[in-house]
């Protein structure tokens, strides 16, 4: 018995590299799990081509918006474990959803195959010029002086835009009503045109509208105050730190990825990111590239679901 089970394991170790060595054959599938127009988005757009001619196959992306990011990611954790069905992995649906939603259809922990962080980007409080603050202390008093009068956007219900901006309110007191979208794309296009008064989104798809002074930053969850936007205080200082926490954008794969898979498309995005060009795209947006290992991808995603599922249990964070 021994004997057949270690022959067994050989058997598939010889097959999954075998099959690695013929890996990709065809078209790979990226999916991102919002609508077109999202930080999410804006990354995978930037490394698929790029990615598509490190692999030798096309990348092609499919947005499949809807539950926060929970429809998509969960047809990425069903999808067949072989490499050409790959997804956008996000704070949203690894962490902030999961932490917050008792109804997940997928386990985020167990459910995927980690295989890269991309890159790390700050979040952002912005708001339409027509608010009546421009500035962080001026925006405080104006929401705590009207209780319900002000909404704001955000990529959908238990999203890190949701799950940060309930976090805020519950650390001010401040009542400010969400309205979800299907992804931060709408979400913004509605904020722009004024039909939401603010919003709390990924630097990388708000940053735009803020430099044509179409929205006015307010506060940014970052490390440091940013470049693009020098005068913007981080949560950390205005003394809610709490809520200072970057989002991060991946690739990840259905469990039971073959491990020589995972290191080939690992090793390809590293050398896409390398490239000048895409790396000043992915940094213009305010983005930090991390070009991580697997292992260190699924450390991070653990432990950014554990800091939501603590914020949640100790605000007593519930989805409307």
């Amino acid at each position: 018995m021994h004997r057949r089970s270690l022959l067994a394991l050989s058997l598939i170790a010889t097959c999954g590299a075998a099959f690695a060595q013929g890996y990709p054959n065809k078209v790979i599938k990226l999916q991102v799990p919002f609508a077109p127009g999202g930080t999410t988005d804006i990354i995978a757009r930037v490394i698929a081509d790029p990615l598509g001619k490190a692999l030798g196959q096309n990348v092609i992306i499919e947005n499949k918006a809807g539950g926060g990011g929970v429809v998509g990611a969960n047809e990425t954790a069903k999808a067949a474990p072989d490499g050409y069905s790959l997804g956008m992995a996000t704070v949203s649906t690894t962490a902030a959803n999961p932490a917050i939603n008792p109804k997940m259809p997928y386990n985020s922990l167990t459910d995927f195959t980690p295989i890269i962080n991309i890159a790390a980007t700050p979040n952002v409080i912005a708001v339409h010029p027509s608010f009546p603050a421009k500035d962080y202390k001026a925006f405080l008093a104006e929401v705590k002086a009207n209780p319900g009068k002000y909404s704001y956007s955000s990529s959908g219900t238990g999203g890190i835009g949701h799950l940060q901006m309930e976090l805020y309110k519950n650390l001010t007191g401040v009542f400010i009503t969400h309205i979800p979208y299907r992804g931060a794309g709408p979400a913004l296009n509605d904020t722009v045109a004024g039909q939401v008064p603010m919003t709390f989104d990924n630097l990388p798809s708000a940053l735009p509208f803020m430099q044509s002074n179409r929205l006015v930053p307010i506060v940014v969850a970052a490390p440091q105050r940013l470049p693009q936007l020098p005068n913007v205080p981080t949560f950390k200082e205005i003394g809610l730190e709490p809520v200072n926490r970057m989002a991060y954008y991946g690739i990840y794969g259905p469990k039971g990825l073959p491990k020589e898979v995972v290191d080939k498309i690992n090793a390809a995005v590293r050398k896409v990111l390398e490239d000048p060009a895409v790396k000043k795209r992915i940094e213009e947006t305010g983005s930090l590239i991390i070009a991580n290992t697997p292992d260190q991808f699924a450390a991070q995603i653990k432990a950014e679901y554990d800091v939501y599922k603590k914020v949640v249990d100790s605000a007593k964070l519930r989805l409307e």
